[in-house]
């Protein structure tokens, strides 16, 4: 196979690396929510395909998990909804004009960083192996194909594979797909204007939550992920340019009735894992969900994936976004402090994890000092 066939070829597989995470999301939010489906797609697809031409390199764009996780359990309006984007991304959009980012991200050790992305893994395997629990047949196998196909060979479009057996698999045993009420699907709607209430609430429940999160995750950690990934390759991508693009994003799109979005450390690690090396993976995604929002049919088609083949591609990205080399490599001192920032992200969130980890890597430090002078 010629080189450039072959690098599409993967390229498309790592495009479809994240998707364990983008569709459960936003194909809740447009079911359970009742976001309208058109301008939520788009959006994502603007994006993608402004990333993967800004960036060149596979960087994600995904739900802000945070808003979406509110937006599936509680009573939230759509203009509480456009207030949190806007509000967020005005945010980012400062820090990352400002570069007061670039600041925080030298404030915030490796070892703190590391224990953040071991336990950001760890909950994203943890709700993949409670969604493949719904269909284990279809979970375990695509799963075992995966992992043989990563194995034995890694050149081999691995993401390709695994879903379409699980379409195959899950079709023959009557496997759930993703819920959705798709009888909308094919209509666009403006959302409400936000009223003072709107803001109020966006800023209290939305807002708070997601910002954490969004620094140490969708920014901080990516940008670190792409060094380690890429090297020299990914000078460009930055904590503050980062904040800039996820700021742009939602300050454009959320109005026009897109989900906030943000880059992601776990996407990363999904898109590089199965194939993705260039920014061809995010503009091929892209194209793809434009045709899936404007063509009739379109989300009924990815509403059939099951939910179980989906969340195997999930696992695999979080056990390639958990165990790193950085991780295997680090000074037995630090495990202390990845450790405990990984036991209470896990168990609470991202930000009490940093607040943990920092106060943990002060302690090491002062130690580390004192064996010095004794």
């Amino acid at each position: 196979m010629p080189l450039s066939a072959h690098r599409l070829l993967k390229d498309a597989s790592g495009a479809l690396g994240d998707l364990g995470t983008l569709l459960p999301l936003s194909l809740g939010a447009i079911g359970v929510a009742g976001l309208a489906p058109m301008p939520v797609l788009l959006g994502f697809a603007v994006f993608y395909l402004t990333t993967g031409f800004y960036y060149r390199l596979p960087i994600p764009v995904q739900p802000m998990k945070a808003v979406t996780a509110v937006l599936l359990t509680t009573q939230v309006g759509a203009g509480s909804l456009v207030a949190s984007g806007v509000m967020i991304g005005a945010v980012l959009l400062l820090l990352g004009l400002t570069g007061w980012v670039n600041w925080l991200s030298r404030l915030v050790p490796r070892s703190v960083l590391s224990g953040l992305q071991l336990g950001l893994g760890l909950m994203l395997a943890n709700m993949s192996l409670e969604l493949i629990a719904t269909s284990l047949p279809v979970g375990l196998l695509t799963l075992a194909v995966l992992v043989i196909i990563l194995r034995t060979a890694p050149y081999f479009p691995a993401a390709l594979v695994g879903l379409c057996l699980s379409v195959i698999v899950g079709g023959m045993i009557g496997s759930p797909g993703l819920a959705l009420n798709i009888e909308h699907s094919f209509s666009f709607s403006w959302p409400e204007l936000p009223d003072v209430s709107a803001w109020q609430q966006g800023f209290t429940t939305l807002v708070l939550p997601q910002l954490a999160l969004t620094l140490t995750n969708a920014i901080l950690l990516t940008a670190l992920m792409a060094d380690d990934y890429f090297g020299e390759q990914s000078r460009h991508v930055t904590p503050a340019r980062l904040s800039l693009s996820s700021g742009l994003a939602n300050l454009v799109l959320v109005p026009l009735g897109a989900l906030p979005m943000c880059h992601g450390a776990g996407g990363l690690a999904a898109h590089y894992r199965f194939g993705a090396r260039t920014g061809l993976a995010p503009i091929l995604l892209g194209s793809g969900l434009v045709l899936i929002a404007v063509l009739p049919g379109g989300i009924s088609l990815i509403a059939a994936i099951p939910a179980a083949g989906l969340d195997a591609l999930l696992l695999v990205a979080a056990a390639e976004l958990a165990f790193t080399k950085r991780l295997r490599t680090t000074k037995p001192s630090c495990w202390p402090v990845i450790g405990v920032t990984a036991l209470v992200t896990f168990w609470v969130d991202a930000f009490w994890g940093l607040l943990a980890g920092m106060v943990v890597e002060a302690i090491r430090a002062a130690w580390v000092r004192k064996q010095r002078t004794a």
